[in-house]
């Protein structure tokens, strides 16, 4: 597929959006980024549509085209017959001559190698020979069928398309020439490169528009009349039906259908694979309305009926005067798909562990992209997608994780609206206020239970209580307190915890402290009057002994004299 469809991972954001809208499922999950599973990708482009997030790329060849332009070599535009939808009021001689300001030699229309592929078609109705035709303009088709629904290939026309087709009359009427086609479809990138020769590049019109203002051309809507002289009705290609309008359906055995979209694609493979339809030829377009619903039109469209009416009004029932090709063939061999199917047993495990262990728990819900829960089952044992995609069974784990925590710490906690009425409340915090039932008190205005100042106090002022002490008298309990107003959410949540147990021993501390206290004092007291009893004897002695010494004193010094 030569990487025509890549992803920008910086931009790719968990949503499964792009898994939801392939019809193939040829997305890896992986690491929190969608990844295109090349092998299995039939390069339709819903994913690149429905991406909210501009996450899938298409091959940018801009550079490629200007390296043809500048060896000198003319370089040759096929321009889709859509391009009358994607650029309003411009004709074949408006975009060529933009195309040559960016160097290109000349433009010329596909719908010239529609003719021959159109030609093709009613041989083959008119032979009678095969039961079902499928048209094999559509790439994406082709590849569908060559990967998906290979019983369905002998049904699909061995005709070359019309982008191949015109590549080749290009080159036919300019020797030595370059290629390049224009269209809507990034399944043309990977045509060209499967089947090399005809066209050397492949251009969206939203590369086309880019490089346009990067230049500062404007494709002007200028009088187009010479470039509607011959009307030809392969002009309808890009419509539903197109390719049937432009026919001649003279084989009255036939019934010509059109069917667009990959969804209805399928279906009708699955029919004809049935055995279901009778002798036909099916048209058959990957895209909703054909081309001008490709994924690579601009994203500026003005709606379905107003691009099918500028085709209808470019087109008409003439022919172009085009160059013949000898050999209208393309090969178109079955390619297939290498997928592991797993077990049932492997299965069912895996549903087991994504809480579906009962077929009545499989929501089948798609929101992980898959629409059943064995799809996605199966895509996680293939390496595809991961549990944490199934969004019933986070939401299950993340309530039953948040419910667990609330239920098993030791501390209360309550939530309540901002009507002060009870939204939740813990096993924890039903125990300190004495509540039996949780039926007791949902939904009912915390009055009921609780002093209400405190919250009110909180969603009054803006500011949050922690840690507050508070005895709730009618329960008997001390619990400290701390009160939370979210205003995103609405709610007020209160965390207690419970110190009663831890205030009982407080105050028996206290008590004890109370009391040692008393009784040392007593002591205190006592001892004090025994030592002041003791220094008032000590004194008294004391005070008889220095008398008698100072008498003795004196008298010695008498008889020295």
């Amino acid at each position: 597929m030569s990487n025509c469809l890549t992803l920008k991972k910086s931009n790719c954001k968990n949503c499964y959006k792009c898994i939801r809208h392939c019809p193939v499922k040829s997305i890896r999950f992986s690491d929190g980024q969608a990844n295109i599973v090349e092998d299995e990708c039939i390069l339709c482009g819903m994913c690149f549509v429905a991406c909210p997030q501009n996450a899938k790329q298409i091959r940018n060849d801009v550079n490629k085209a200007k390296e043809l332009i500048n060896t000198g070599t003319p370089v040759y535009v096929s321009i889709a017959p859509s391009f009358v939808a994607n650029y309003d009021g411009v004709g074949i001689n408006s975009i060529n001559d933009a195309l040559k300001k960016l160097g290109f030699a000349g433009a010329e229309e596909t719908a010239e190698g529609a003719q021959l592929v159109t030609a093709q078609y009613e041989k083959l109705v008119a032979d009678g020979e095969h039961k079902i035709i499928i048209s094999s303009c559509c790439h994406t088709v082709n590849t569908l069928i060559q990967k998906y629904y290979p019983q369905a290939l002998p049904y699909l026309a061995q005709v070359k398309s019309p982008m191949l087709a015109h590549g080749e009359i290009l080159k036919k009427k300019y020797p030595g020439c370059h290629t390049v086609f224009i269209g809507p479809c990034l399944s043309k990138k990977a045509e060209a490169d499967a089947y090399a020769g005809a066209i050397d590049c492949v251009l969206t019109f939203e590369e086309l528009t880019g490089w346009l203002k990067e230049e500062n051309i404007e494709v002007c809507p200028i009088s187009d009349n010479a470039g509607r002289s011959d009307r030809a009705k392969t002009r309808l290609y890009p419509t539903t039906s197109g390719i049937l309008r432009s026919m001649n359906k003279d084989n009255p055995e036939y019934l010509y259908m059109a069917i667009d979209g990959v969804e209805n694609c399928r279906n009708a493979l699955r029919d004809i694979i049935d055995g279901n339809v009778g002798k036909c030829f099916i048209e058959m377009s990957a895209c909703v309305n054909s081309c001008i619903g490709g994924p690579a039109m601009d994203k500026k469209h003005e709606g379905v009926i107003h691009e099918r009416r500028a085709v209808d009004e470019f087109a008409g029932s003439g022919k172009f005067d085009t160059t013949e090709l000898s050999d209208m063939t393309k090969s178109l061999p079955f390619i297939g798909v290498q997928k592991t199917m797993p077990g049932s047993k492997a299965i069912e495990e895996i549903l087991r562990k994504m809480n579906k262990s009962d077929p009545s728990q499989e929501l089948n819900c798609g929101s992980c992209g898959y629409d059943t829960c064995r799809e996605k089952a199966v895509a996680i044992l293939q390496g595809k997608a991961d549990l944490t995609m199934c969004l019933p069974y986070l939401k299950e784990k993340a309530e039953s994780f948040s419910d667990n925590i609330i239920n098993n710490t030791p501390n209360g906690i309550m939530v309540l609206s901002e009507d002060l009425e009870v939204q939740q409340i813990n096993k924890a915090a039903r125990e300190i206020m004495n509540i039996k039932s949780l039926s007791d008190v949902m939904g009912c205005p915390v009055v009921r239970i609780l002093d209400p100042v405190s919250y009110l106090e909180v969603m009054n002022t803006g500011e949050n209580i922690h840690n507050k002490r508070t005895y709730l008298a009618e329960y008997g309990k001390y619990v400290e307190e701390t009160i939370i107003y979210d205003k995103s959410y609405h709610i007020i949540m209160s965390i207690m915890r419970d110190i009663t147990g831890e205030e009982i021993s407080r105050s028996k501390r206290e008590k004890n402290a109370a009391e040692t206290i008393a009784v040392t004092d007593k002591v205190i007291e006592k001892q004090m009057r025994v030592v002041q009893e003791i220094a008032s004897l000590l004194g008294e002695t004391t005070a008889e002994t220095k008398v008698a010494l100072t008498k003795l004193k004196e008298n010695l010094s008498n008889d020295e004299q």
